[in-house]
């Protein structure tokens, strides 16, 4: 009976064990997930991820100061006596479909594809190109300080103008308001928009292969929807009279220009034969065909191999030990 037992528990644990090795290699071997390389890609662009801190911190002091109040003399209000209309895309909103829409796309092509370095590098330079322009924009704001087209209504709230000795526009509405009403160049909504959605529309190009040179051009559709959104946010921002259109031109020039070259910081051009995925994966994947011992963290993947090879062990003792039973018997 024992004998017979030894048999069956032998046979399971070869049947496990030739199982588990062949699910390592399609699955472990081949895939890059957060559990098994997520710890190792993050401690490795921790110093990215704090210069990211570091910009959300410049961010909400640019946002605090007050920016220079330009010179409006009393023959510039023919320009910015435009009436003053809530937002048609709020600031809450903007983040939304600016960061939150792209984080989505990225998961989704995550669980098709699961590499982490493409989700991870995606996020980071997705947070990278927007950080950036969010900077870039406020602070050309603060600087330049140039007046809304609604100005009027936000310097004189009851329409009643007053200047002082020198021509200059002496306000009486409320102190935000008028802070907000010299922020006009360029455009914050545009730019954010075509920061996020500019990078959404780079990095769906490198992974349905837009240029493939096949013909598709039904794929340059899916590209240019993220473009189509943005450029009507900013179209949206003029008519609601909260920028000229030099601000937003301007503001889409900078977030699509940010985008770009945060994009290329981690993913080939979309146009290359490898512009599917992020330098890192092809790195590693290089890595690994040299050094296959390498190709694995010391975490998932590592922890099911040494089980593999203790089922392996058990299994040979186990054999072992029916061999010197059957040779008594003999």
């Amino acid at each position: 009976m024992a004998w017979k037992n030894m048999i069956c528990s032998c046979s399971f644990l070869n049947f496990r064990s030739i199982f588990q090795g062949g699910r390592m290699s399609v699955e472990e071997l081949d895939a890059h997930t957060i559990r098994s390389h997520g710890a190792t890609v993050a401690r490795k662009h921790m110093h990215d991820w704090l210069i990211l801190l570091l910009l959300v911190v410049i961010e909400i002091i640019l946002n605090i100061i007050h920016p220079f109040y330009r010179f409006v003399g009393e023959h510039m209000m023919t320009d910015l006596k435009y009436p003053m209309k809530d937002n048609t895309v709020p600031v809450w909103a903007v983040p939304m479909y600016a960061v939150l829409l792209p984080v989505v796309v990225f998961l989704f092509f995550y669980f098709r594809r699961r590499c982490v370095y493409d989700l991870h590098h995606a996020i980071l330079g997705l947070l990278f190109a927007v950080l950036i322009t969010g900077v870039l924009t406020d602070s050309i704001k603060n600087a330049v300080g140039r007046p809304r087209p609604d100005f009027f209504w936000r310097c004189f709230p009851d329409g009643v103008d007053s200047y002082d000795k020198w021509g200059n526009v002496v306000c009486h509405g409320e102190d935000s308001v008028i802070k907000e009403g010299h922020k006009s160049f360029p455009s914050g909504h545009t730019s954010w928009s075509f920061a996020g959605l500019g990078f959404l529309s780079l990095y769906l190009s490198g992974k349905i292969k837009a240029f493939d040179r096949k013909g598709h051009v039904a794929k340059l559709c899916i590209v240019f929807l993220p473009l189509l959104v943005a450029s009507l946010v900013g179209i949206s921002r003029v008519d609601d009279y909260w920028h000229h259109w030099q601000d937003v031109f301007a503001g889409g020039l900078l977030g699509l220009f940010v985008a770009t070259f945060c994009y290329l910081q981690f993913f080939p051009p979309p146009y290359h034969t490898d512009g599917w995925g992020p330098y890192e994966y092809f790195s590693v994947q290089e890595q690994s065909r040299l050094n296959p011992h390498l190709s694995h963290p010391a975490n998932g993947s590592n922890a099911q191999a040494q089980e593999a090879q203790a089922l392996n062990q058990e299994t040979g003792r186990h054999t072992s030990s029916m061999d010197d039973i059957e040779s008594g018997r003999k």
